[in-house]
């Protein structure tokens, strides 16, 4: 089952349990997904899925982070609506995971000796294979130290 399919039945089921809140964060992300899939013109694939849920989280935390001080019924929304956006969110890799494929990158690249000019090759052949489940700026400084 995708993941529209699934929201759209958690919504159901939040809307029979008369729980508005997580019905609307659902509702919202049920809306996210599905533009993109009529921007694309096709079914989305499991890491688009999940590029949208990723945005959705980062859309939340920013309008969390940006609402005044005095607003808490806006940080009490966003703080459902993120809880919920989480259950949907990617398994984020280890830093053990990430360093376990760039050792598998400078070995597919055959090198041997890696050093800071190599950072370029690593990252263009690296961040393909872990996109969408690692953080771009957590796998930049994993790089940087196992190439110095």
């Amino acid at each position: 089952m995708g993941m529209i399919e699934e929201v759209r039945a958690q919504m159901m089921e939040a809307m029979k349990n008369r729980d508005k809140d997580r019905k609307d964060a659902l509702s919202m992300l049920l809306s996210a997904l599905k533009n993109k899939a009529i921007d694309k013109r096709s079914d989305l694939t499991q890491a688009e899925e999940f590029e949208v849920v990723k945005r959705e989280i980062k859309q939340t935390k920013e309008t969390m982070e940006l609402a005044p001080e005095d607003r808490s019924d806006i940080k009490e929304a966003c703080a459902v609506r993120l809880a919920v956006y989480q259950e949907f969110a990617p398994e984020e890799m280890s830093e053990e995971a990430i360093r376990v494929q760039v050792t598998e990158v400078l070995e597919a690249l055959g090198i041997a000796e890696p050093s800071g000019k190599d950072k370029g090759k690593v990252m263009k052949e690296l961040m393909p294979r872990v996109k969408g489940r690692a953080d771009g700026g957590l796998v930049n400084k994993i790089v940087g130290e196992m190439l110095s």
